[in-house]
C-alpha cells in the first residue's frame, strides 16, 4: 500500500525553486564544464506552466527554465522506497536535453529520465549513487512523442517502467537512508558529446504533464 505524498503543483512557490540549483557550480546560472548552453533565468514563463523551455542568447548561452524543490519552503525530498510517476511529451528539436532527476549536497543522483533528439528512440536511465545505468530504446519514445515513466527508488533496487512495462532494474539500489530533492529542467548541449542546436533555431520546449510521488505505509 501507498499513499500521495506529492503531487506537482508547478505554479507554486512552496513547492519549487525557479532557477537556480547547487546542482549548478555556484547554484548558477551557467554549467559549461558539463556540456551545458544553460543560462537558468527564474522566468516563470521557461518553467511554471509544465512547458519548459530554452531560448537562444546573444551571448552564446540559452536561457532555460529550471525547477527545483531544493531550498523551497516546503523542501519536499524523495526517499528510500518512493514511486515516482511522471507523464512527459518529449521535444523535437536537436540539441534540447530534458530531464527529470534528483540530487542533495553535492550527489545523491538517480535520473528518472534524459532524452536526447539526435538518438530519436533512446531514453538514458541511470542510477548515479551506486553506479548503475541503462539505455533504453522503444517505439513509442520519439521527438514530440508523449511517454508515462515510473521510478522505484529501492534499497537494493532502482526499478523504472516506461508506458508500464519494466524496462530497467538495477540491483544497486539507493541505500536505506537515500533522500533528495527533485529536479525538472531544459538543458541545451554544447557539442561535446550529443550536437548543440542549428543556427537557425532560437527556441526549444518540452512538457511534464504530471508529477507525482506515492510512499509506502
Amino acid at each position: 500500500m501507498s499513499e500521495v505524498v506529492f503531487v506537482a503543483d508547478f505554479t507554486s512557490e512552496s513547492q519549487w525553486v525557479a532557477g537556480h540549483s547547487w546542482a549548478y557550480p555556484n547554484g548558477g546560472p551557467t554549467n559549461p564544464g558539463d556540456d551545458k548552453l544553460d543560462h537558468l533565468t527564474a522566468d516563470p514563463g521557461y518553467s511554471r506552466t509544465g512547458c519548459f523551455r530554452a531560448t537562444r542568447r546573444a551571448d552564446g548561452f540559452w536561457d532555460t527554465g529550471l525547477l527545483t524543490t531544493e531550498e523551497s519552503a516546503d523542501g519536499f525530498t524523495v526517499r528510500t522506497g518512493d514511486r515516482l510517476d511522471a507523464r512527459v511529451r518529449l521535444p523535437v528539436g536537436v540539441g534540447a536535453w530534458p530531464a527529470i532527476w534528483t540530487w542533495r549536497d553535492g550527489g545523491s543522483e538517480v535520473d528518472v529520465f534524459e532524452y536526447h533528439p539526435d538518438n530519436p528512440d533512446l531514453l538514458e536511465l541511470t542510477n548515479h549513487v551506486h553506479h548503475a545505468g541503462h539505455y533504453v530504446r522503444d517505439g513509442a519514445v520519439r521527438p514530440g512523442g508523449v511517454i508515462d515513466l515510473s521510478v522505484t527508488f529501492g534499497r537494493h533496487n532502482v526499478v523504472w517502467w516506461l508506458n508500464g512495462a519494466e524496462v530497467f532494474a538495477d540491483h544497486r539500489g539507493v541505500g536505506s537512508y537515500w533522500r533528495a530533492y527533485l529536479i525538472v529542467n531544459l538543458s541545451v548541449c554544447a557539442g561535446r558529446y550529443h550536437p548543440s542546436p542549428d543556427t537557425d533555431v532560437n527556441e526549444l520546449s518540452y512538457e511534464v504533464e504530471s508529477l507525482v510521488v506515492r510512499r509506502p505505509w
